[in-house]
Formats: C-alpha cells, sequence, structure tokens
C-alpha cells in the first residue's frame, strides 16, 4: 500500500533494496545479467479507498485488481515476480509485449464497475534494463529506476522510461501514442531521465504535474562508479594518461579511449578517473551513451544534455528545449570550473562533440568501440589485449582458486586460448570460480580443443560472441559481408588486394570496406595497408560465415583467395624473383584471378610483396595440402620456390616441395613433377644434402630429357654442376655439365640462364685455379646481370669476381667487390648472399693484416651459415676462422675450428672442405711442435686436392716438401 504523498508504495523499495549503485560495468566485471522491461504497478491512495469502502469492500476491490493485473500479464507474456499488498512487480521479454499489456489493464481497470460506485486508480512505471537472476531475486540498478519511474506518476498514468519508449517506438498498439512529458529527476539516482506518457483509447489523458524529485543535485557532483579492486595492468596506458592531464594546460583536455569489445575500455576510464579526481573538484561524472548497448539506441546528444544539466544541479523545468540552447547552457555552467567527465560507450564522434566542455581546466575521457578520428584536438590511447603476464594476474585474481599461481602453466594456455583479452579471460575465470571440481589444466585441453572456442566462453546468458555481435551489428551489410569472408582467409593479416579477392569486388571498395572494420576496432593496422583480426575475432567471423553464408558462396570465396595468390606469386614474384627461366604449364593450366593484382615491376618489390605475404602463402599451400587439391599444391609450390630458397627454413622447403612431387606424381604431371624435383634438389644441396640433391636432380634431368623439354634440361644440368663442384669429387664432370648447361642456353637466348651458368661456371674454374678462366666467366655474368637489372645475380657474380681476385692477390680489387655485393645482399634482405660476401671479405681482411675486421665478418657469416641451416656454408667459414685464430697466435682455438669443421665436411661429403681442414689442423700441430702430426696432416690434405684435382695442391705439395726438409712451415693458406 501506499501513502498519499510524493513516496511510492514503501514494497517496491523493499523489493529493490538490493539493486545497489554498481555502475554499468563491463561484462567481464558483472555479475551475469539479463536485459528485461519492468513493470511496477499500484493503486493510488489505496489507505483512503480502504476507509471507504471497508474491508468486505477492499477485499473485492484487491480481487477484482488482481485478476485484470495477472489476466494483461498472462495475455502477453508477462511473468509476475512479486506482489506486496496492492503493488505487482512484473518482467518482460519484450518492451513492445509489456506496452500492450499495460494499455489493456488500464482499459479493463477503467470499463470495471468497483464497489461503491469507487474508481480505482493504478499508476504505472515501465523501463527496460538489466538486472541479475540471485537467489533473493532480481537485483540491479534498473530495477530501482524502473519503481523510480513508476513513483513519478498518479493513478491512471502509465509512464515509460526514456529507453523504452525508444524500443517500443514504431511497435505501439494501434491508436496508442507517447507524450514527451520531459526530462526529470528521480530520487537517489544520479541520471535523469526522460519521461514519456502512454496515451490510448479508454485511457485517462490529463494529470497532474509528475511528482519530480523537488530542488537539484549539487553543483560538484561525484557520480563515478566504485573502482575495481580486480583491476590489472595498463601500467604504461595510465601514465600516459596522467602526465598528458597535468600537462593540459588551460584547454579541455581529450582523451578517446578506443579498443575491440572487451578489452575493457570502461574499467581502464574509470580506474583513470578515480586516479585522477582530486584533481577536478568540480567534480567528475559518469554518464553512459549506450553506443553498444544491448535493446537500447544510443543516447541522443540532446538528451546527454539535459541529463548533463540535471546532474549538475539545474532544474529540470530551466532546461531548454534544442541541443545548441542546452550544449550553451552547460558549457556556461561549466566556466571557471575544472570537471572530470567519462562519457562510456560512445557511438560517434557527433554524440560526443556536444557534450564537450568549452573552457580549459576540464578532463574528458570518452570510450568507444570506434576510432573518434573526427574529434578534434582529442588525444588517442588504444587498448591493446593484455600482456601475456597481466592477463595471468588476471586470470588467477578473478578465479580465486587457491594453490593457482600465475606461473601455473595451465594459467598461460588459458590466456593464451582466450586471446589475452580481458572479457573472455573473465569469463573463464568465473567458470573455474563457480566450478570447484573443474581444474584449470582440464578446461585449457578443453578449450585447446573446441572446434568454437567461443562456445566455451559464457556465463548464463554472457558471451563473448555476443559482445562481438554488437560491433557486427553496427556495420553496413556490404561490411558485414567482407568481415565474415576475412574469418575464411587461413593466414595472418590481410591486404586491400587479398580483400578484393575474397569479396569479389574492387580493390577501391575493398579498401572502404577494409577502413570500416579498423574503425569499428575489428581489424588491427600492424603495418601500413596490413589489416589482422584478432584470434578470437577471426572465429567469430568464420562461425558467422558458417552460419549465415551458403557452402557455395564459401568455396567460391576461398577459390578467388587461392587463385589470387598462386597467379601473383607465380606470374609476378616468381618471375621477378627466380635465378632461372622455368617451361611453365601451359595458359589453360594458369589462374586467372578476377580481382586486381598488384603492380610488382622489380626484383625489391617483388620480393617486399613475397615476404610480406609469406605466412599467408604457406597457410594457402596448407590447405589445398590437407584437402588433397593436388593441382594446387604443384602451382603454389612452385609459385613459393623462389621464396623458400632466399629465406627458408630449407628443412620446411623440403617438405614442400616433396609434397609437391608427390601430388604432381599422383596427377601425373611429368613437367610439375621435373620442376618440383629441381627446386627439391636446389634446397637440399643449401642444407648440405648433396647426394640427394644429385639423386633428385639427375631424376628431374631424366624427366626434362623425356619431355623435350630443353630449357629444363638447362637448368636441371647447372644445378648438378654446382653440387658436384661442391663435392669437390668431381670438377671436370662439373664442369662439363655447365658448359652443355650454358650452351643450351645460348641457343635459347635466355640471358639469365647463361648469367647464372658462366657464374658457376667461374667457380669450377677457380676452384682449379684456372684464375683467368674464371674471372672471364664472371665478368661476362656480371655485364649480363647488369644488362637485365638483375642485382641479385650481380651480386652473385661480384662475390665470385672478388674470390677470383683474392687469389690472384688483388686484394684491393677483391675488396670492393666484395663489399658491393655485401650492399647489394643487404639492400635486397637476402641472407645467404651476405654470409657468402661476408665470409670472402672476411678472407681478404686477413690477408691484408686486419684481423678484427676479419673476425668480426666472419663471425657474422658463421651466425647466418648456422641460422640458414646451410652447412657448407658453415663449414667454409669455420675453416676460415680457425686461419684467422692461427695467424694471429691463438692455436688452440684455431684446432677446434679446424676440427668442427672437419667433422662437418665428412658429414656432407665435400672433399675440398675436408682437406682445407685436415690442412688447418696440421699447421696447428706445427705451431705447436708436434711436426709428425703436422707432417701426416698435410699429407692427406695434399691426396684429396691432388685426387679432386683442386688449385690448393701445389700450395699443399710445397709446404709438405719445405716441412720435409725442416725449413720452417708456411703460416699462410
Amino acid at each position: 500500500m501506499s501513502r498519499a504523498g510524493l513516496e511510492p508504495a514503501g514494497e517496491w523499495f523493499r523489493w529493490v533494496a538490493a539493486a545497489v549503485s554498481c555502475g554499468p560495468w563491463p561484462a567481464f566485471y558483472a555479475v551475469p545479467v539479463e536485459t528485461l522491461t519492468f513493470l511496477f504497478t499500484d493503486i493510488e491512495g489505496s489507505t483512503a479507498l480502504l476507509r471507504r469502502v471497508g474491508q468486505g469492500g477492499y477485499a473485492q476491490v484487491l480481487a477484482g485488481h488482481h485478476s485484470i493485473i495477472r489476466s494483461g500479464l498472462a495475455a502477453h507474456g508477462g511473468r509476475e515476480v512479486d506482489t506486496q499488498g496492492d503493488a505487482f512487480f512484473a518482467v518482460f521479454s519484450s518492451p513492445a509485449a509489456c506496452v500492450a499489456a499495460v494499455t489493456e489493464m488500464q482499459q479493463a481497470l477503467e470499463a470495471r464497475a468497483w464497489p461503491a460506485g469507487e474508481h480505482v486508480r493504478v499508476r504505472m512505471g515501465v523501463h527496460t534494463g538489466e538486472a541479475s537472476k540471485t537467489a533473493t531475486g532480481l537485483v540491479g540498478l534498473d530495477v530501482h529506476r524502473a519503481a523510480r519511474v513508476a513513483a513519478l506518476g498518479h493513478g491512471g498514468q502509465v509512464l515509460l522510461s526514456q529507453t523504452s519508449a525508444a524500443l517500443v517506438r514504431d511497435a505501439l498498439p494501434p491508436g496508442a501514442a507517447l507524450t514527451d512529458l520531459g526530462v526529470h529527476r528521480l530520487k537517489d539516482l544520479a541520471g535523469p531521465e526522460q519521461i514519456f506518457q502512454l496515451a490510448a483509447a479508454g485511457l485517462q489523458a490529463e494529470f497532474p504535474p509528475l511528482r519530480t524529485v523537488p530542488g537539484g543535485a549539487a553543483a560538484a557532483a561525484r557520480t563515478l562508479p566504485r573502482d575495481l579492486a580486480s583491476f590489472t595492468g595498463r601500467q604504461h596506458e595510465l601514465a600516459e594518461l596522467v602526465d598528458a592531464a597535468a600537462g593540459s594546460g588551460g584547454v579541455v583536455g581529450i582523451h578517446a579511449i578506443g579498443g575491440m569489445a572487451g578489452v575493457g575500455k570502461t574499467a581502464f576510464a574509470v580506474h583513470a578517473a578515480h586516479r585522477l579526481a582530486g584533481r577536478f573538484p568540480a567534480g567528475q561524472i559518469f554518464l553512459p551513451l549506450h553506443g553498444h548497448t544491448p535493446g537500447q539506441r544510443p543516447v541522443d546528444p540532446g538528451d546527454a544534455l539535459a541529463s548533463l544539466l540535471l546532474t549538475a544541479g539545474v532544474p529540470a523545468a530551466q532546461i531548454p528545449p534544442g541541443v545548441e540552447a542546452r550544449m550553451a547552457l552547460w558549457r556556461d555552467r561549466l566556466a571557471g570550473r575544472q570537471l572530470l567527465l567519462v562519457l562510456d560507450d560512445a557511438a560517434s564522434s557527433e554524440q560526443v562533440r556536444p557534450l564537450l566542455p568549452g573552457t580549459g581546466g576540464s578532463l574528458v575521457l570518452v570510450t568507444s568501440r570506434r576510432h573518434l578520428s573526427a574529434l578534434d584536438d582529442a588525444r588517442t590511447i588504444s587498448l591493446d589485449t593484455l600482456p601475456p603476464g597481466e592477463a595471468a594476474g588476471l586470470l588467477v585474481q578473478l578465479a580465486a582458486r587457491p594453490g593457482l599461481g600465475p606461473a601455473d602453466p595451465a594459467v598461460a594456455e588459458i590466456t593464451r586460448l582466450c586471446g589475452y583479452l580481458p572479457l573472455a579471460i573473465g569469463m573463464v575465470a568465473r567458470q573455474l570460480h563457480h566450478h570447484p571440481a573443474w581444474s584449470a589444466a582440464g578446461r585449457a585441453a578443453e578449450l585447446a580443443a573446441a572446434v568454437d572456442r567461443l562456445e566455451l566462453m559464457a556465463t548464463e546468458n554472457l558471451s563473448v560472441a555476443a559482445a562481438f555481435d554488437l560491433s557486427y551489428e553496427d556495420l553496413a551489410p556490404d561490411q558485414q559481408r567482407l568481415f565474415r569472408r576475412l574469418g575464411l582467409h587461413p593466414g595472418a593479416d590481410v591486404d586491400a588486394y587479398a580483400a578484393a579477392a575474397l569479396d569479389g569486388t574492387g580493390l577501391p571498395a575493398a579498401r572502404r570496406r577494409l577502413e570500416a572494420l579498423y574503425d569499428q576496432y575489428l581489424l588491427t593496422e600492424p603495418a601500413r595497408s596490413r589489416y589482422r583480426l584478432h584470434d578470437l575475432i577471426r572465429e567469430h567471423a568464420r562461425a558467422l560465415a558458417e552460419r549465415l553464408d551458403p557452402d557455395s558462396d564459401r568455396d567460391q570465396a576461398a577459390a578467388r583467395l587461392l587463385d589470387y595468390y598462386q597467379h601473383t606469386a607465380a606470374l609476378t614474384a616468381e618471375a621477378r624473383l627466380a635465378r632461372q627461366s622455368r617451361t611453365r604449364p601451359a595458359p589453360a593450366a594458369l589462374t586467372s584471378p578476377s580481382s586486381a593484382v598488384p603492380d610488382l615491376p622489380d626484383q625489391t618489390r617483388a620480393l617486399s610483396w613475397a615476404r610480406a605475404e609469406r605466412a599467408n602463402l604457406l597457410a594457402c599451400l596448407d590447405q589445398p595440402t590437407r584437402t588433397g587439391q593436388h593441382a594446387r599444391v604443384v602451382a603454389l609450390t612452385a609459385a613459393m620456390a623462389a621464396l623458400l630458397r632466399y629465406d627458408g627454413p630449407w628443412t620446411d622447403a623440403i617438405t614442400r616441395h616433396t609434397t609437391a612431387v608427390q601430388a604432381a606424381r599422383h596427377l601425373g604431371d611429368r613437367l610439375g613433377e621435373a620442376n618440383a624435383l629441381n627446386d627439391l634438389g636446389v634446397v637440399r644441396r643449401l642444407t648440405g644434402d648433396y647426394p640427394g640433391a644429385a639423386r633428385d636432380l639427375e631424376e628431374a634431368l631424366g624427366i626434362y630429357r623425356d619431355l623435350g623439354d630443353r630449357l629444363g634440361q638447362a637448368n636441371a644440368l647447372n644445378d648438378l654442376g654446382v653440387v658436384r663442384y661442391l663435392t669437390g669429387d668431381d670438377y671436370p664432370g662439373a664442369a662439363e655439365v655447365q658448359e652443355e648447361a650454358l650452351g643450351i642456353y645460348r641457343d635459347l637466348g635466355d640471358r639469365l640462364g647463361q648469367a647464372n651458368a658462366l657464374n658457376d661456371l667461374g667457380l669450377t674454374r677457380r676452384q682449379t685455379g684456372d684464375y683467368p678462366g674464371a674471372a672471364d666467366a664472371q665478368e661476362e655474368a656480371l655485364g649480363i646481370c647488369r644488362d637485365l637489372g638483375d642485382r641479385l645475380g650481380e651480386a652473385d657474380a661480384l662475390t665470385e669476381l672478388g674470390a677470383v681476385q683474392q687469389a690472384t692477390g688483388d686484394y684491393r680489387g677483391a675488396a670492393d667487390a666484395v663489399e658491393a655485393a655485401l650492399g647489394i645482399y643487404r639492400d635486397r634482405g637476402e641472407r645467404l648472399g651476405e654470409a657468402n660476401a661476408l665470409n670472402e671479405l672476411g678472407g681478404v681482411r686477413r690477408l691484408t693484416g686486419d684481423y678484427p675486421g676479419a673476425a668480426g665478418a666472419l663471425e657474422e657469416a658463421l651466425g647466418i651459415y648456422r641460422d640458414l641451416g646451410n652447412r657448407g656454408g658453415e663449414v667454409e667459414a669455420l675453416n676460415e676462422v680457425g686461419t684467422l685464430h692461427r695467424v694471429r697466435g691463438d692455436a688452440d682455438r684455431a684446432r677446434v675450428c679446424h676440427r668442427q669443421a672437419l667433422d662437418l665436411a665428412r658429414q656432407i661429403d665435400s672433399s675440398w672442405d675436408e682437406a682445407h681442414a685436415l690442412a688447418g689442423l696440421a699447421r696447428c700441430a706445427l705451431a705447436a711442435g708436434r711436426t709428425a702430426d703436422a707432417a701426416a696432416g698435410l699429407r692427406q690434405a695434399q691426396e684429396i686436392f691432388q685426387r679432386i684435382g683442386a688449385a690448393e695442391t701445389i700450395g699443399v705439395a710445397a709446404e709438405l716438401e719445405a716441412l720435409t726438409d725442416a725449413r720452417p712451415a708456411a703460416q699462410g693458406s
């Protein structure tokens, strides 16, 4: 029952006493909540009515009243939460259903004949918001707000909050309408409320003024939600914000705090506001703008200004109509005052701009899921996911499990699988807290095994997916489609070209849509024009695509993407990066993408594109490999051959080329098989597997001969010659096949092939001591490469020409050539070439007495060879480092290097390197006075050099003869 004064029935506030003012927190910090429409009703003047009709008559009134209310609830899906005397508390899942119910209730109450001719007047209040279901009932600030809305009214009057009115405006019962009664202050609540009256046939239309709380709020309002004890991390961003606030001077400090859904923007803003509150004596105001609140439209700027003015102490009657007038009054009230204003969940810059103070001294923190790029003078603080350590701390704190610590491996795994997103971490932490029987390790395993992790990241009616959905729903249909299709991309990031291929659209449209997704914090931009989805957002996009898009649409999008990558890699990047021309499949077998492709006119841009897309290319290769698309596997692997050769890892390249060989055999694609075998042989050679390389190259050569493919034959012959040169067992055989390859290239007019064959033939000639022949070949190769604009080929020729100049004593010329090559390699990021140049440069510097410079170059070369897994280069560098140690007087360290080189040379079956290591060990033995050991070692080295026809045979023979004659041994090599 209620008194006839300004207060509603006491029963209402016993129901809502548990609805503490806890603030509009993000889901991961809140008790699980549900969005409902609340209805409060009671009979006006019920005590006086009881006196007039007596107990018997009043019992009839209550029976009739209860019957009408419950019939309305039953007819429209309402649920009775509680009844106290003549007061009802009910909830609806739909605000439209609630309004239909109260319309019928009031019509029935008006039409009923009551005892003693009385008129029974029932006031009703409707509000839509969130409440938590607990053991004691529904709890939440919105329950309290609904009761306060009802308390404003009079008997027979139906009042709606702004939120409910906005939701039902287009779904009112026939003939019904809403009347705006203005903005009113609600008792005990910080924010004012715009109130609407329901008008319908059969309902009373005229009422006295609403029972607004008299007076106004104190001008120094302090309405921040409570700070969180569980707030974790963000110290760098906090320090940045605090420092900026201290240095804002006489201007309004505006900080736009952005980030993806669930990253903790509101928690951060509130925590920062509490830290800064003491600097703003005029007050600290928190205003939710509901840019992404389920069931609510974003707050209109005019309504937000009315709320701020009421909070600042302006009586409702003095608030003018119109945004401009309210904005002027708001800025006038703040003039000369220092206020901290938190505008939470902004939908746009347009929504925020009218709310900003006009004079300096105040600070505004705006949170949003959008980049508020149109907000003038705003500093942006974009919150990323938490670092692993802070994420682990948050999980442990919220889970509150005895014995669970940040260092627990299960904690690290859970936070990783949650993408270090606070929302997801909070939900899993609360699952662990509320399920004592669950183990952290068990939950980690379940998350890892889940097809859709997002399904496991939910508590009651809250989920990570629902939070993401709110951002998705803000997108235009074409943006939503691109978002879903990005979830189909198997790689880590995407550019506009790949997005256009996925979406089946033009490049300008793809760029606009990517920018729109970035604007909504659904994408990050880790590098210019390259965009990335967070792992969980990617899963959500993929799930939406699977649910909303037909299989055929998804398959076509994936096929367009693979066509784009295959075409671009094969016809552009591979053509610019390949060290040899190649016979390609017939035009019908090549993909023709329907989307745009980038212009990659030279090696630099082609290599840059290939490296930027490396992870995507490999992911796109993995997909057809898993699904048995053999033709795709052959084509994509061939298109990536140059990149795999340049950057490795070569062990992975071996696996992929082996798979391509098998796929080609499955298809009966003999040309594809030969090409894959040739690529496989080249990579095996780079790892030091010379027997395996020779086997693959000889098999490829046989197929090329069967097919009559002369270009393929030339490529295989030249690569086979390099392997024979490196093993050191057959220099004549190496020269023979290289010269045969050179002849074919010349017949075909293939200048790139000629340059490669000449350069490699020069290596073999130098190794056998034919220095003039080697120099001629490499100078011719250098000229061709310069004519072709082949910078990497130019660097290869310069490196090998420098080696010839070193061997002939032209140390200055050698240094100039090798340093020029080194610069090219470094510009292109070609690490193997860089290591080769550094190794040659180290030798030149040693011979010219620059021992520190030699040491630096050789150690760097050795490190690169080891990083790449190039055992042939590693053994050469070890021998060079050993020689340097010996001439510097450190025979012990020299011995260690040569011993390592000897073991490695024997592992890779490189006779030339083995002989060098033996000679190096022999010189160390001589330095230690062990003449017999030295002679034995030199004799072994001489036998190998002589057997393979190496140029070093004469020099080692001279050393051995001098040692035999007991003359001082030479110190060089």
